[in-house]
């Protein structure tokens, strides 16, 4: 570091000091040399990010309001960091009011440490095993097919054919799989849906971001309240039911919070994207509608090779550690790169997609200790829809030209505005 950046930092540590903390719920924009990671070439990775992971998987990406961030870009050093138990991802003290241990928008099992963290995550991780997934099988399948039909229909309708298949089958998949998981009355589902997708989205700064988690948490909180005295079928009235005042509200909100961000946006993401990948290579479309033992090294490559969440919840680093060739100082910031680390030529098929055995050796689930607790879950979804999409419209093709789709600017999780399609000859069902 330069005497001047040295300076520089050394002042703005002392000003931000002064004036009570960072609080960056109060951020209305987040400046480029901090947000350019999020940036994409369609569905791939910048150039310059390639070129920052070649040169060197682990750099010093800015200093920003007192805090040194990292930026972690190579596959080995990726789970070298999301492994290690010992660096915080609580980011509360960052987060001024929003942060509060009792009643802040920030909370759950992604930004809580042991031993909290243990406690809170043998709450739920039973109610994610192969077992009890199993029962949920027969309703996504019928999902799917419920939201295939309404494609078909809309398409239909329509006066020239074209459908938005975002908006027919990749969102109301997974929103109807987790209201239903998360026992979510038919009733509230419409203003539910409103509280998604806003809150990935950087570009209005810690402002709109801490907003529309606040809202899902509070709509979520109302909800737990609820079945607190009328517990549903689903996951938050099996958790009461099952351990009753061993948790309070505000952390059972938190939990079903979870679910929710981990499990919405996400798959609805894998599932466009997914799509508009899949319809661009014919050969591995007619393999999911014809081979059955095609579906599962495709989807995880698929997930591999879009790594919808683009950086894993930041590392606070709680004492000096090594990473990679670097010594990475206390109280530093460090951010993992899905997607480049996914990529990561030395240790995975690379750039290109190729469904693989060597496809599952990813990190779109995360790693270790907040490894994403539904990610079997997010797999039978993927598993269940893309061969029934396949099946259903084997002639399903792009309404535009690729580099026409509009992807999303800015967001952790990375996702498409709309995947208009024309579905072709149907198979009758």
């Amino acid at each position: 570091m330069s005497l001047l950046s040295s300076v520089k930092t050394a002042v703005v540590r002392r000003v931000v000091a002064r004036s009570g903390g960072v609080d960056l719920s109060k951020l209305d924009r987040v400046p480029e040399r901090l947000s350019w990671p999020l940036n994409r070439d369609g569905i791939d990775p910048t150039r310059r990010l390639s070129r920052t992971r070649d040169a060197d998987p682990v750099q010093r990406l800015v200093s920003f309001m007192g805090l040194d961030i990292w930026l972690v870009t190579g596959y080995d050093e990726a789970r070298d960091v999301l492994g290690t138990v010992s660096h915080s991802t609580d980011i509360r003290h960052l987060m001024g009011q929003s942060g509060d241990i009792d009643t802040g928008d920030i909370g759950g099992l992604g930004f809580t440490d042991p031993p909290k963290h243990t406690r809170l995550r043998k709450l739920l991780t039973p109610e994610f095993t192969v077992r009890r997934l199993d029962r949920l099988k027969g309703g996504i399948a019928d999902i799917v097919e419920s939201q295939l039909d309404e494609t078909e229909a809309a398409a239909a309708a329509a006066g020239d054919g074209v459908v938005d298949l975002a908006q027919t089958f990749a969102f109301p998949v997974p929103f109807r799989v987790i209201c239903d998981l998360l026992g979510v009355a038919d009733e509230q589902r419409e203003r539910f849906s409103a509280l998604a997708s806003a809150r990935f989205d950087v570009t209005q700064g810690g402002v709109g971001t801490i907003g529309a988690i606040g809202g899902s948490r509070e709509f979520l909180l109302a909800e737990t309240a609820r079945q607190r005295l009328d517990p549903g079928p689903g996951l938050i009235g099996q958790i009461i039911r099952e351990h009753g005042d061993e948790i309070t509200d505000y952390d059972l909100g938190g939990l079903a919070d979870g679910v929710f961000t981990g499990g919405l946006e996400t798959s609805a993401s894998m599932l466009a994207l997914g799509t508009s990948v899949l319809v661009q290579h014919r050969e591995l479309w007619k393999s999911l509608a014809e081979d059955p033992d095609s579906v599962e090294p495709i989807v995880e490559e698929l997930l591999r090779h879009l790594a919808v969440v683009q950086i894993a919840f930041p590392r606070f680093v709680k004492e000096d550690v090594r990473i990679g060739r670097h010594l990475v100082k206390k109280g530093s910031v460090v951010l993992v790169h899905l997607p480049a680390a996914s990529r990561d030529p030395r240790s995975t098929p690379g750039e290109a997609l190729c469904p693989v055995k060597e496809s599952s050796n990813h990190l779109a689930f995360g790693h270790g200790l907040h490894r994403c607790v539904g990610a079997e879950l997010g797999r039978m979804e993927l598993r269940t829809a893309f061969p029934a999409l396949a099946r259903r419209f084997p002639d399903l093709q792009l309404a535009v030209d690729p580099s026409d789709l509009k992807y999303h600017a800015k967001s952790i999780v990375y996702g498409i505005d709309a995947l208009p399609v024309r579905l072709g000859g149907v198979v009758e069902q």
